[in-house]
């Protein structure tokens, strides 16, 4: 059973990075910026998604 639940856990984190990389990429911040929110999301994933949720650039 716990294998399952990592595993939906991994697809809910992945969801969510996922989203949030498409909201970077569509935001009005500089280009340099976009590039180190996303490498920030992609290196730390939960984190990265935590930190980017509560400080990081808005879409349009």
């Amino acid at each position: 059973m716990g294998m399952e639940f990592n595993g939906l856990l991994g697809l809910i984190v992945l969801g969510l990075d996922i989203w949030a990389i498409l909201n970077i990429a569509q935001s009005r911040v500089a280009n340099g910026k976009k590039v180190l929110w996303i490498l920030l999301v992609l290196i730390l994933p939960l984190l990265g998604f935590v930190i980017w949720f509560f400080a990081g650039p808005r879409s349009r």
